[in-house]
């Protein structure tokens, strides 16, 4: 296995242990078989993009990284990504041999007449050769000289200092980058109520805490500390649940409304939180009345 399918397929197993769904639970989420993501996860075959795309919409992380990863092993698969064989080099031709005819008898015979056979063979003058040998070296001497003075040239403008010290080819590299795609959107108070993954602060956030409730849904709690926020999010989950977040005073839910809500991650809004802050996450399944609470603490 290449190393670029190695890398796809061992991204693929941790988010599918994020998701902590089965092989056959996937199969049911997902519109491939338990077989197809036994393969996928392990390598074996490459996934198809649309895999590739479910698997992180379940396990909550932006696609742009994995199907990156996915277009590296794609074009290796593919061959895509090899080189070129470099082509055989031409043949030259070679010269068609001319015929000389100077006057003479008729027959061909006497001593002005030249074949064609005869012209190819006959060496040329020594001293004709030698002449052009002379013309082709200084020609050539003349191209490599003039090329050597314009490289110099080229490079004393690019390394000549200015006034401060500086060269050009540092005044012409940018001071500040740019930012990232997958910068967060949002910092501290400007992201409260905020959706994690809309403001991107869900790309590399800590998980807190992870429960598994009496009715089989699963609860994450999750924090960013690029957003200085605090969110939960539940899956495995019925049309009806409802799952909530305290952080000092300030109360984030969400609910299960449909049944693609149920099929996919549901997230709390953000509420803003510092290290050490004492969050409180408490689900109440559809139909119930009684509460699965417990505490963790950002850091």
């Amino acid at each position: 296995m290449t190393p670029e399918r190695t890398r796809l397929a061992a991204s693929l197993r941790e988010l599918r242990a994020r998701t902590g769904l089965s092989l056959a639970a996937l199969a049911t989420k997902t519109a491939f078989s338990k077989s197809s993501w036994e393969r996928y996860l392990n390598g074996k075959s490459l996934p198809p993009r649309q895999a590739v795309k479910e698997l992180c919409r379940l396990a909550g992380e932006p696609d742009g990284r994995c199907l990156a990863l996915w277009e590296i092993a794609e074009s290796e698969w593919s061959g895509r990504g090899k080189e070129p064989a470099a082509a055989p080099p031409a043949a030259t031709p070679s010269p068609t041999a001319a015929t000389t005819t100077t006057a003479g008898p008729a027959t061909g015979t006497g001593p002005g007449t030249t074949t064609g056979a005869s012209a190819a063979a006959a060496p040329a003058p020594a001293s004709r050769l030698a002449g052009h040998r002379s013309v082709v070296a200084v020609a050539v001497l003349a191209s490599v000289c003039a090329m050597a003075v314009g490289v110099m040239a080229v490079a004393v403008a690019l390394l000549r200092p200015y006034a401060d010290g500086a060269s050009r080819a540092s005044e012409q590299a940018p001071r500040y980058p740019g930012p990232s795609p997958s910068d967060p959107r949002c910092r501290g108070a400007a992201c409260e109520g905020r959706d994690p993954m809309g403001m991107r602060c869900a790309v590399s956030p800590v998980t807190l805490a992870t429960r598994h409730t009496a009715g089989g849904a699963w609860l994450e709690v999750r924090y960013s500390k690029e957003c200085r926020t605090s969110w939960a999010r539940m899956w495995g989950t019925r049309v009806g649940d409802r799952l909530e977040v305290t952080a000092a005073g300030r109360v984030r839910g969400a609910e299960i409304r449909t049944a693609a809500d149920a099929d996919a991650f549901v997230y709390t809004p953000m509420t803003v939180t510092a290290p050490g802050t004492t969050i409180r996450t408490c689900f109440r399944p559809a139909g119930a009345d009684g509460l699965e609470c417990f505490t963790s603490v950002t850091r």
